[in-house]
C-alpha cells in the first residue's frame, strides 16, 4: 500500500483571535512544521491542505480547496484525495494541524484496519475523525456527498462510507489534544517541557 499524507490546516482559527493556527507558534516552531516532521517520515508523499498559505512557507506542495462552496475538513481531505491519486498512491492519511502530539505510529496502526474502509483513530472514547486512513475509492463517494451535502459533518460521511476505528493510549495525555484556545496552546506548552 502506498500512503500519501495530508495535514490540515485550513481552519478559520475563530477561537484563537482569527489568525493563521498553522503559523501558530509552539515551543519555538510553527504548529505546521510540527505536524509536517510527525507525519512525513510515516508517509510516502505528503502535501498541506490549506487555501491561505503561500507556495514555499513549507516544502510540501500546498493544496486548495477544489469544492470551494464546501468548507471544512472534508473539502481538505477531497483534495488531498485528488492529489494522492494523481500521484499513484492507494490510501491517503489526514491529520489536524493543531494537533502536535500526534502519533509517531499513526499511519501504521491505521493501516491495520480493513482496506476497504475509512480507517478513523480513537482515543478516549472518542473517534477522531480527520485523524484517518482514506482509501482512494472514497474518492468519488467524497465528491458525490460534497455535492449534494447539507452538512460538513466528517462522521456524516464516514457513517455514509463506512468506517473503523483504531484504538490509540491516551496516557499520559491524549496524543489527540487539539489547540484551539490560547489555553489550549498554553497546556501545550506545558505539556512539550520536559
Amino acid at each position: 500500500m502506498s500512503r500519501a499524507g495530508i495535514v490540515l490546516a485550513g481552519g478559520r482559527s475563530t477561537r484563537m483571535g482569527g489568525s493563521d493556527k498553522a503559523m501558530t507558534f509552539l515551543g519555538g516552531r510553527t504548529l505546521l512544521s510540527r505536524a509536517v516532521q510527525r507525519l512525513a517520515p510515516q508517509v510516502d508523499a505528503l502535501a498541506v491542505s490549506s487555501n491561505t498559505l503561500a507556495p514555499g512557507t513549507i516544502d510540501a506542495p500546498v493544496l486548495a480547496d477544489a469544492v470551494q462552496t464546501f468548507e471544512g475538513p472534508l473539502a481538505g481531505v477531497h483534495a488531498g484525495l485528488e492529489w494522492a491519486r494523481s500521484q499513484g498512491h492507494t490510501a491517503l492519511v489526514s491529520v489536524a494541524v493543531d494537533s502536535p502530539f500526534l502519533p509517531g505510529d499513526l499511519v501504521e496502526s491505521l493501516s491495520h484496519g480493513d482496506r476497504s474502509r475509512i480507517i478513523v483513530a480513537r482515543s478516549a472514547g472518542r473517534n477522531h475523525p480527520v485523524f484517518a486512513l482514506w482509501p482512494i475509492a472514497a474518492l468519488d463517494p467524497l465528491a458525490a456527498f460534497l455535492e449534494r451535502a447539507e452538512t460538513r459533518k466528517v462522521m456524516a460521511f464516514l457513517a455514509e462510507f463506512g468506517f473503523d476505528s483504531i484504538e490509540f493510549d491516551a496516557e499520559p495525555f491524549d496524543p489527540f489534544f487539539n489547540i484551539n484556545t490560547p489555553e489550549d496552546l498554553a497546556e501545550a506548552e506545558r505539556l512539550i517541557k520536559p
